[in-house]
């Protein structure tokens, strides 16, 4: 939806499966439509936060298919647009095993490229006149899939240099703002504030500045909260390194002092489909980071005063004993309401909504995807940008 500032407010639709085109259409017909309903008026325009996977982009694509054509119409039928389409999933995302394989291909690989590429010819074809577009990715790799940063960290510099290259001529061809986020990640290839800066710099260093105004920063408040940011420092860090921020994913990370009671009820979180990346604050301040949540609970707290949980929970509700890194993201909105101008797209991404423990699922994901927007949508008015 349309806010103060020229800002866009979308969900995420990858809480919903869909890995081909057919199931990705059903449900924005099912949910997608439905939250519609709830949130905003029958003629309002009403944004969406697109998923594609490699195969959804490729089936609305298909030559003679006519199925782009047929989305579009649905879009002006429904009052509805699309301005921002999530890429950091390439294939299946719920239902299977996804944990440290989301990360496949990386941008090591010419898979990524062309998928990359294919979701910004979909973007350019939806988007509203006056509207900028932009697709978040992932940064780059997975930390442990880098065996050689010297030859494989050219490999990732290069490609996204490709793929800035391309996005910069299709904006210039279509007349439209299209940029491509970045999205740091604990235990990504770059993962915190400082990390992504130095990325830049050495994407700078190979390729100029000529593309920062097509390749900048999906900033994610529940993964830099993970980091034990603070969201002013970590968007200071990144707008005076000249960066772009692309897009704010509005999210919430789990937080606890891991005190045995607080480590029971985080073990009803543990799940077998997601990676649950976990960064510990020791009493001397230091960051110990662990692979998944479980390996972090075989460990046990060991002189740890704080455990941040890269597990996405819902925006409206804390989970009962334990805490949550909303206050992150209401700090990222503090910034926002400085500068407006900072960043004009919005999108709540809490994907994790089949794996959530029973007494986080309100109702089902129509119910709780209303309440984040009432959620998200208060916090927005509270600062004015909404």
């Amino acid at each position: 939806m349309r806010l103060n500032h020229d800002l866009h407010l979308a969900y995420c639709t990858n809480i919903h499966r869909g890995e081909g085109w057919e199931e990705t259409f059903a449900a924005l017909e099912q949910h997608t439509l439905a939250v519609r309903r709830r949130v905003a008026g029958e003629d309002a325009p009403y944004a969406i936060g697109l998923r594609l996977g490699h195969r959804a982009v490729e089936e609305l694509l298909e030559s003679g298919s006519g199925r782009l054509d047929t989305f579009r119409r649905w879009l002006d039928d429904h009052h509805c647009y699309v301005f921002t389409i999530n890429g950091f999933p390439y294939g299946e995302f719920h239902g299977t095993r996804v944990k440290e394989q989301v990360y496949r291909p990386d941008w090591t690989k010419p898979e990524r490229l062309h998928y990359t590429k294919r979701l910004f010819e979909a973007l350019a074809a939806l988007l509203p006149e006056g509207v900028s577009g932009s697709v978040s990715t992932l940064p780059g790799s997975f930390k442990e899939f880098i065996d050689d940063d010297a030859q494989e960290g050219r490999m990732i510099v290069d490609n996204l240099a490709d793929c800035s290259r391309f996005v910069a001529e299709l904006a210039e061809q279509k007349g439209q703002d299209l940029h491509l986020g970045l999205e740091p990640e604990p235990l990504g290839w770059f993962e915190t504030s400082a990390e992504t800066v130095a990325f830049f710099e050495r994407f700078r260093g190979a390729h100029g500045s000529q593309f920062d105004h097509v390749l900048g920063v999906n900033y994610d408040t529940c993964h830099l909260a993970v980091e034990f940011e603070e969201a002013g420092e970590a968007l200071g860090a990144l707008r005076d390194a000249g960066i772009r921020i692309s897009k704010l994913h509005l999210s919430s990370a789990l937080a606890l002092t891991p005190h045995p009671d607080e480590l029971a009820r985080l073990a009803a979180f543990q799940e077998d489909v997601y990676l649950h990346q976990v960064v510990a604050k020791t009493d001397s301040g230091a960051l110990q980071r662990y692979r998944d949540l479980a390996n972090a609970l075989a460990v046990g707290a060991d002189g740890d005063r704080e455990w941040r949980v890269h597990f996405h929970v819902p925006l409206h509700a804390s989970p009962e004993g334990l805490r949550d890194t909303r206050d992150h993201l209401l700090g990222a909105l503090d910034v926002l309401a400085d500068d407006p101008g900072l960043c004009p797209h919005l999108e709540m991404e809490t994907y994790t909504w089949e794996v959530l423990p029973r007494g986080l699922q309100e109702g089902g994901v129509v119910e709780q995807l209303v309440r984040e927007y009432d959620w998200t949508l208060g916090a927005l008015r509270e600062r004015g940008l909404a």
